[in-house]
């Protein structure tokens, strides 16, 4: 046998999903190293005394301890090596010591990052079904009048400001109407459950608790509703103009000539064609829920990644601002992997690109 033969043979085997799987895995750890540079960089750019943030204003006037300080965080080296220092404490998981909560970064990361999971997961799943729903009809109905209600309806909510939405939600539901819980994730009567996931909803239900879970779904209703919102007229506008795109196309013209169901053109035709596009803009979004959103966490005492974000850089806590920020750029990272790999399971193309 050849060398031709035996190298075709060899590539009829690879398979190209596999193929592109490493491509991409190769690419996320690259990009993750980049992460870990920029995030050292901009967080020893940032203007202020990391000591004296750590010592206090008293202790860091001290020259001995603050000596001491220095040499013991190798803040005497050169910035390179700092940051190789920084890069083997990261290998063994050490994020460094919160100046404000005085527990390690990564204890503090993972109480605070499940929070904000729970409350992205929610947000997009009904911005998903919800905009879905909207942006199919719209574009059915273009020009209509349910189209430039569903415009206008989507406009507002890509208008209206986050906090300020937030303000009036927390105000109107919960102080005027009273139909809503308090801040927080649990009513102060409830004890959290065993900390399995460490989001409530599910380790209520993984430890049997039907009245925690209630509690912890009715204080997940309203940050939610007001995440939500602002995603949905940000999904819907995008679905209405993929649909749009695919509702043209010869092979949905040639599925109506064939008298096929209305649902089943919708589902297996237009929707299918309309899935990348909108996949993308799903998986920015969803970027976007679980790394912005420290408006409403702070409107709703929600003790999520935002609030640990922005505690952190009020009080520049240096360790914290790097943990926060690599935490950011991982999910990025994990997001993007994420919808890599349902382009390749959807569209053959993308594996062999």
């Amino acid at each position: 046998m050849t060398t031709v033969a035996v190298q075709t043979q060899a590539q009829r085997k690879r398979s190209p999903l596999a193929g592109y799987l490493l491509r991409r895995v190769g690419t996320s750890v690259l990009l993750l190293i980049g992460v870990t540079i920029v995030t050292f960089l901009l967080t020893n750019l940032v203007p202020g005394d990391p000591v004296s943030a750590a010592l206090g204003e008293g202790a860091s006037q001290n020259p001995a301890t603050r000596e001491a300080f220095i040499k013991a965080h190798g803040l005497d080296q050169p910035l390179f090596v700092q940051y190789f220092i920084y890069m083997g404490n990261l290998l063994r998981g050490d994020l460094g010591t919160s100046l404000v909560t005085g527990q390690p970064v990564t204890a503090d990361l993972a109480s605070a990052v499940p929070a904000t999971i729970e409350i992205a997961i929610c947000a997009i799943i009904l911005s998903l079904a919800v905009s879905l729903v909207l942006g199919t009809l719209a574009a059915y109905r273009r020009g209509l009048v349910t189209d430039q209600i569903v415009r206008v309806v989507t406009l507002i909510g890509l208008s209206v400001p986050t906090f300020w939405l937030a303000l009036v939600s927390f105000y109107f539901f919960f102080l005027q109407l009273r139909i809503a819980p308090g801040s927080g994730r649990i009513s102060p009567s409830i004890i959290p459950p065993p900390k399995v996931t460490g989001m409530y909803t599910i380790d209520f239900l993984l430890n049997g608790d039907g009245v925690g879970w209630a509690d912890a779904m009715a204080h997940l209703a309203l940050p939610v509703m007001v995440l939500s919102l602002v995603t949905i007229g940000l999904l819907t506008r995008f679905i209405r103009t993929s649909v749009l795109e695919v509702l043209a196309s010869d092979y949905v013209r040639a599925a109506r000539a064939k008298g096929l169901p209305a649902m089943r053109v919708v589902i297996d035709y237009v929707l299918r064609g309309a899935a990348l596009p909108v996949l993308t803009v799903v998986g920015v979004a969803f970027g976007a829920l679980l790394s912005g959103t420290v408006l409403v966490e702070s409107v709703f005492a929600w003790p999520g990644l935002g609030t640990y974000a922005y505690n952190s850089a009020a009080n520049l806590d240096l360790p914290g601002i790097m943990g926060v920020g690599l935490i950011v750029g991982i999910i990025y990272l994990l997001i993007n992997f994420v919808v890599d790999l349902l382009y390749g399971v959807l569209d053959p193309r993308v594996r062999i690109a």
